[in-house]
């Protein structure tokens, strides 16, 4: 570890959910709970997810600005979420498989659908 306590660049976590994915959380407090990946913290192996893991903050008066108690999104673990099929609307795990141009792809294991591009439901 380096003295300002990150690891570096070459220990990263490898992470096979990305910003923009489409999950939904299997255990926890916010089981059952779906959104959209906000941001993704690699060298944490940690997810931020829409409207999941809301936390509150007392925030004491600063100037002009009021006190009060505000809500937000706290990272959670990567591993309590699963990404939702876009075919079939079901939670899967994510495999690879190299396309015709040499490239990897991101499928879901449950129907094999190409999970590349950005997800959202209506």
């Amino acid at each position: 570890m380096h003295s300002c306590g990150r690891l570096p660049r070459r220990f990263f976590a490898f992470m096979k959910i990305k910003k923009g994915d489409h999950v939904v959380v299997i255990t926890g407090k916010d089981k059952g709970k779906k959104g959209n990946v906000i941001r993704a913290f690699p060298a944490e192996n940690r997810i931020l997810v829409e409207k999941v893991n809301l936390v509150t903050k007392h925030q004491k008066a600063k100037g002009k600005a009021p006190g009060g108690r505000i809500q937000f999104e706290a990272p959670i673990h990567v591993s309590n979420v699963k990404i939702i099929c876009p075919e079939t609307k079901k939670s899967s795990r994510i495999g690879y498989k190299v396309g015709k141009d040499g490239k990897k792809i991101r499928i879901a294991k449950v129907s094999g659908a190409n999970i590349e591009t950005s997800f959202v439901t209506s």
